[in-house]
């Protein structure tokens, strides 16, 4: 483990920029004094900040740029536009110079990861990144991926996507061995696509010490939490998560209206009080802000936009530990050392074939 984590953050990603990103990192330096950070932006909306939050000041390094990539920008054009000049590919590039351990950005996320892919490349073994969410659930978290990073995939990337959710799981949720689930319309391993049950088979035909692979998970078992990883394909996973956010936006919205509509509903409101803070913390959007891109030659954290200064150092805390606790080179080792994850589960399905 690096006794420093050095952090580079696109200062002017997001809907608001340094007004949100500087105060977030201020808050997650205080949780982890060992953390430095690289700011990439304009000087001129970065130094205001600062100036509010001296030990940040202290441990902050300034990389100026004043060109931004826009959040309607589609990724073809934040690449010619902004290769080599925006906050966003400096602060990508001080990954893939060795500069630091970790990039993190609230900026479009098409441009980001077409701008990842494209500067530090694939992994050994990867066909294509996957974007992986921490998912609150009954009992705990789980991780989910591909959240929409990539749309369709075969069974080997899917087994990709088992073995990288499960090194991102072990370090999150200090698991040596955690489960892994499928996504699939139904438990049965006669349903589903081909890419699917294929991917199933190959990872029932061996045992891997990396992971517990439980079987297929349908739709409501990521809310119950019957895997720490639930693997599919980027288009699945990103309905997944648009409609989980939406349920809960509007369950939100129809409690907040009943408790309005009586004085009753108020007392029992005000009775109930400390059990719906409960439930809002747990389910605090904030908490779960920071998607993981895997599968790259670096580690890069996608923040939402319009996030708070909270929220963004939520992000900047899952990035922490996936640089402190080494999580690169733990999907490395288990992606291509010599007998490796993939290789083991190719060599098994053909045993089997």
């Amino acid at each position: 483990m690096p006794s420093k984590v050095r952090i580079a953050l696109d200062a002017m990603g997001g809907d608001v920029g340094a007004a949100v990103v500087i105060p977030g990192a201020a808050i997650s330096l205080h949780r982890h004094r060992e953390i430095e950070f690289l700011l990439v932006g304009d000087r001129a909306k970065i130094e205001p900040e600062l100036e509010k939050h001296p030990a940040l000041k202290a441990a902050s390094k300034i990389i100026h740029t004043d060109v931004a990539v826009a959040m309607h920008d589609k990724p073809s054009q934040a690449l010619r536009r902004g290769r080599k000049t925006s906050s966003m590919w400096l602060a990508i590039d001080a990954v893939k110079k060795g500069e630091a351990d970790v990039v993190i950005s609230a900026g479009n996320t098409g441009a980001l990861m077409a701008m990842s892919r494209f500067h530090l490349r694939t992994l050994l073994g990867i066909d294509r990144p996957a974007i992986a969410g921490v998912w609150p659930t009954k009992r705990g978290e789980s991780v989910v991926l591909d959240l929409g990073a990539a749309i369709g995939g075969d069974a080997h990337h899917l087994v990709s996507l088992a073995v990288m959710g499960a090194a991102m799981a072990s370090v999150l949720f200090d698991k040596p061995r955690p489960t892994v689930g499928l996504l699939n319309i139904g438990t049965e391993e006669i349903k589903g696509h081909e890419e699917i049950r294929e991917a199933g088979d190959r990872l029932r035909a061996v045992n891997l010490p990396e992971l517990d692979y439980l079987g297929f998970v349908e739709g409501d078992g990521i809310g119950k939490g019957l895997a720490d990883v639930i693997v599919t394909e980027g288009f699945s996973g990103n309905i997944a998560l648009k409609a989980a956010e939406g349920t809960a936006r509007q369950m939100a919205e129809l409690l907040r209206n009943e408790m309005q509509r009586s004085w009753l509903s108020k007392l029992g409101y005000l009775l109930a009080r400390s059990a719906f803070k409960a439930l809002r913390d747990k389910m605090d959007p904030n908490k779960s802000n920071g998607g993981v891109f895997l599968g790259l030659n670096g580690i890069v954290v996608k923040s939402h936009g319009g996030i708070s200064s909270e929220g963004f150092a939520y992000a900047i805390d899952v990035g922490y530990e996936m640089a402190h606790y080494d999580l690169l080179n733990k999907i490395n080792q288990m992606l291509n050392r010599e007998g490796g994850a993939l290789s083991s589960v190719q060599t098994a399905q053909e045993a089997v074939s």
